[in-house]
């Protein structure tokens, strides 16, 4: 994606929240002062996708604070030393309460992108150019804004649906009431299917925006989450039938390796570039802020202890080693450094060791494997296993083992199963596939499981059915508490 340059929306007001009920809008967009120019209109919905990668002095959306709710919360990763801040430990052992800062910048987050997908979406259609151009850029907002509702309403359950930029500084007219789930579900869905009018591929100089394949293949977890198998089924076939040109890498490395962005198994990633506004790259997901010749302790900068799934791989899964390390080689001094155990290294660029955290390897929101993966699930739960399940999950396993992706091999295929076992398959294969992308957290809770699988952890036993949500905000109910109930249990 080209370059993300903000002045000018910063200055336009842009990254206002009209859902953070915190804030008061200090200005607005109008047309007289922005919104003239398709230039104009480009600039909105690059600071649209600019929500989920950039929050200046704060970790990102996708850079990082996400994964303190999706990752550390599961049983997977937990708090490690330099995790000084008592509201990310207390998720980490899920203790955490209503006035968590992380689910509070969480949900500020969100409804910042959301808030400027809104301004996007109401002004772009006055300016001045391409039609085409125009019913583009708006469906690219409509993309976000619904991918940016679907981590919502995963999130907090039913939340407060905003469809409009904020017109008044009345803190009255700015509160907004919980919809019901099943409304912001509606929302999502129509906001994706307008985003699969948007075209199939761009050019180099635009990789990475939304595409009519992005917007399918969010539409196909969003109706697995739901439960809706058949269209489940169907757009998880629009998507690999429809002529895309996606596959897997026959090279799990592949997928996050930084020469090979926006490659054929990536459908919508959170674009990185290094010395991103000093904040937000991918590799900020990592442990460690520096590598200083670690032998024999633990790093004192270490962010979160990632072991617990470690040893889940079979032998001569390439997976294992591709997300993480105990040893490396620092290709660039011949350091090699060793640690204790096990680090996170999926996300880690070796040409970069000396600030991992500022790196270019996007955050894959949506690759190819999540579709097989996904229909193979939704086939299972509608008729039980068929061969074309199994094919599904074994292309996946293949690739694992570093064998032909699309030829049968009795070593590692599975075959045989009842719906049962099968989905227990699946299950187990995406713990292993997507390790600390966003995923785990949302699998657990949809899956039923994510109480009875984080009790395994024993620092983690605290983990209740009140876990399948998050609070809302403390400081949003106390502006509006009649519109903003409390979830169960907080």
């Amino acid at each position: 994606m080209k370059k993300i340059i903000l002045t000018i929306i910063l200055s336009a007001g842009i990254l206002t929240s009209c859902a953070d009920l915190e804030v008061t809008p200090t200005s607005f967009v109008t047309e007289d002062n922005y919104f003239v120019t398709q230039d104009d209109a480009v600039a909105s919905v690059t600071a649209v996708y600019a929500s989920l990668s950039l929050d200046p002095g704060e970790q990102s959306l996708f850079g990082r604070n996400l994964y303190f709710l999706t990752d550390m919360a599961s049983d997977y990763a937990a708090a490690g030393v330099s995790a000084t801040n008592p509201q990310v430990r207390a998720l980490s052992s899920l203790t955490h309460d209503a006035t968590s800062d992380r689910v509070q910048v969480a949900w500020r987050q969100i409804y910042a992108g959301i808030n400027r997908a809104n301004v996007s979406i109401d002004n772009i259609q006055k300016v001045s150019g391409s039609e085409v151009v125009k019913t583009r850029l708006i469906n690219e907002a409509k993309f976000i804004r619904g991918l940016l509702y679907f981590q919502a309403v995963r999130l907090w359950g039913g939340v407060p649906i905003v469809l409009h930029e904020a017109t008044s500084i009345n803190l009255g007219d700015l509160k907004t009431n919980r919809s019901t789930v099943d409304e912001v579900y509606n929302q999502i869905i129509k906001d994706l299917t307008d985003a699969e009018a948007l075209p199939k591929t761009y050019t180099a100089a635009d990789a990475g925006r939304a595409t009519s394949g992005a917007a399918k293949a969010i539409l196909a977890k969003v109706y697995l989450t739901r439960k809706d198998w058949p269209n489940a089924i169907a757009k998880s076939r629009e998507v690999i039938d429809g002529g895309y040109g996606y596959a897997l890498f026959e090279d799990f490395q592949d997928i996050f390796t930084k020469t090979k962005k926006n490659g054929k198994e990536h459908i919508f990633s959170v674009q990185f570039e290094p010395n991103q506004a000093g904040n937000g790259s991918s590799g900020s997901t990592f442990q460690a802020t520096a590598f200083t010749g670690f032998t024999a302790t633990e790093p004192a900068d270490i962010i979160s202890d990632v072991a617990l799934f470690y040893d889940i791989y079979a032998a001569g899964d390439k997976r294992r080693d591709v997300s993480y390390a105990k040893q490396l080689l620092n290709p660039a001094t011949g350091t090699l450094y060793t640690f204790p155990k096990p680090i996170f290294k999926k996300y880690l660029d070796l040409t970069n060791l000396a600030t991992p955290g500022n790196v270019a390897i996007n955050f894959p929101v949506i690759r190819y494997a999540d579709i097989l993966l996904s229909l193979a699930e939704a086939i299972n739960e509608q008729s039980g296993p068929t061969a074309e399940a199994y094919e599904l999950i074994n292309q996946v396993r293949r690739r694992a083992f570093g064998k032909a992706i699309t030829t049968p091999d009795p070593t590692v295929d599975i075959a045989g199963l009842d719906q049962t076992s099968f989905r227990a398959a699946i299950q187990e294969e995406r713990k292993k596939e997507f390790v600390q992308e966003g995923q785990r957290w949302f699998d657990l809770v949809r899956w039923g499981t994510l109480v009875t699988e984080i009790k395994k952890v024993t620092a983690k036993n605290s983990v209740s059915e009140r876990n399948n949500l998050y609070p809302i905000p403390q400081s949003e109910r106390n502006i509006n508490p009649d519109g903003l109930p409390q979830n169960p249990g907080y």
